[in-house]
């Protein structure tokens, strides 16, 4: 049981506003803050606001926030949200400051939950960078298969997998689009922003010119821009024919 006494003392009971520069670092803090998570929370803080207050002593010292108040430094923040832990001895203290950090550390993501809320944003264009995640560790985990970051505690891939069995089809497959798995990935590369409908504008594999973009032939549209010197529908007839007259693939190396 909470005792109504250290009920009626709680720190979040009474926020207040403190200047930035009068807030100490606890020189102890074993917790470090990288220059990309400070870049996220700076990104944070333009999105979402200054959600949760720093904790300090009395004297202004820091004990849980440290990461908030650098990004918030180099935003230019003269002023911030606190709440001041009164009469808490130094053990205490100390003890929150890897307690804060350990806590979160704690959790287990539902990921089948978690899925479905990126997805979700994803579908409504939100910004799934200021969730935390990299865009390959979005993709790895939207899709299931493996990218090229970091695995984490995940197992190492199997390098003498086949083929179908690293990348989910056999190679030169025909896919069904509908199925469940592969519209999960779709979705991945949607909420990443990714149109793979529109592809590369060099047209690498000479695709169809029925493919039509905004009206135009694909490479009517491509080769129209300055600077490129496609191929005419003459050269590419007179080229089709010449590759039909070459002999099949088959045991010759």
């Amino acid at each position: 049981m909470v005792s109504d006494q250290q009920m009626s003392a709680w720190p979040a009971d009474n926020p207040e506003r403190r200047s930035i520069e009068s807030l100490i670092p606890y020189a102890g803090n074993p917790m470090t803050h990288p220059p990309a998570q400070i870049e996220l929370l700076k990104r944070s803080l333009r999105e979402f606001g200054w959600t949760m207050p720093v904790l300090v002593d009395e004297d202004g010292g820091i004990i849980a926030g440290h990461g908030r108040v650098m990004a918030a430094m180099q935003l230019g923040i003269k002023i911030v949200p606190c709440l001041v832990a009164k009469g808490w001895p130094e053990a205490r203290k100390r003890a929150y400051v890897i307690a804060d950090n350990q806590y979160a550390r704690l959790g287990e993501w539902d990921h089948d939950l978690l899925k479905v809320e990126l997805g979700d944003l994803g579908e409504l264009g939100y910004d799934l960078s200021l969730a935390g995640f990299g865009e390959i560790e979005l993709v790895e985990f939207m899709t299931g298969l493996p990218g090229d970051g970091d695995n984490g505690n995940q197992a190492p891939i199997d390098v003498a997998k086949t083929l179908a069995e690293r990348f989910g089809v056999p190679p030169f497959s025909v896919l069904n689009a509908r199925e469940g798995w592969w519209q999960d990935r779709k979705r991945a590369w949607i909420a990443l922003g990714i149109q793979s409908e529109l592809g590369r504008g060099e047209n690498l594999l000479k695709f169809s010119d029925s493919v039509a973009l905004d009206g135009q032939a694909y490479n009517e549209r491509f080769n129209a821009q300055p600077g490129r010197h496609g191929r005419s529908p003459q050269t590419r007839t007179a080229a089709q024919s010449q590759a039909s007259q070459r002999p099949a693939l088959g045991g010759e190396v």
